[in-house]
């Protein structure tokens, strides 16, 4: 039979069975191993506001709080969300993690390009 993907969309590789787990955007019975996760870390407070909380405290150096959550996605849900994306059968072969962005070094780095 031919296979789209060399695990088969999963990272299952040898135990018979993983328990499932609900996406949290549909709802649907996903398997743990095939699930999408990302880990979002977020301000409980808008950016807005922070400076305001940190004007009126009485702490010096009062660090806010932070929310910390495990989102896991289904595979519709993560390509309708552009959490990840379809790639060509081409691209599929490519094994390499995709390169992480980062806004601060990006910004650095054309600081630096437009000032040679």
């Amino acid at each position: 039979m031919t296979r789209k993907r060399r695990n088969h969309g999963r990272a299952k590789k040898g135990r018979g069975h993983t328990r499932i787990v609900r996406c949290d955007n549909c709802g649907r019975a996903v398997p743990k191993d095939k699930a999408i996760k990302r880990f979002h870390v977020r301000f409980i407070v808008e950016k807005a506001a922070i400076k305001d909380i940190e004007d009126s405290s009485k702490i010096v150096d009062y660090q806010l709080p932070k929310l910390y959550s495990k989102q896991q996605y289904c595979i519709s849900c993560a390509i309708h969300a552009h959490i990840v994306r379809v790639r060509s059968h081409e691209g599929r072969k490519d094994r390499r993690p995709p390169e992480r962005f980062r806004k601060r070094q990006n910004a650095q780095r054309d600081a630096e390009r437009k000032k040679n």
